[in-house]
C-alpha cells in the first residue's frame, strides 16, 4: 500500500531548540518551485534533461511513476 503523500516534500520537520519545552515537532513551509508534470512533459513520456554537461532522461513509466536515468 503505498501511503506517500505528494505534498509532503513541500514540510521540513524542524525540532524546537529549547531544551526546556516537551519534546515538539513543527512543520515549516518550504521555498520549493513546483512544476506540474503535464507542464514539463506536454504529452509526452519522455524528456531530456541537460545537467553539467550530462544528458538525464526523465520518463513516465505504464504505471504512472517518474524514472529519471543517465
Amino acid at each position: 500500500m503505498n501511503t506517500h503523500n505528494p505534498n509532503d516534500f513541500r514540510y521540513r520537520v524542524r525540532r524546537s531548540d529549547d531544551a526546556s519545552a516537551p519534546a515538539r515537532f513543527d512543520r515549516v513551509p518550504l521555498a520549493v518551485r513546483t512544476l506540474s508534470s503535464n507542464t514539463l512533459f506536454q504529452g509526452e513520456h519522455e524528456i531530456g534533461i541537460e545537467h553539467h554537461g550530462a544528458l538525464y532522461r526523465l520518463k513516465i513509466t505504464r504505471q504512472g511513476k517518474l524514472i529519471l536515468n543517465k
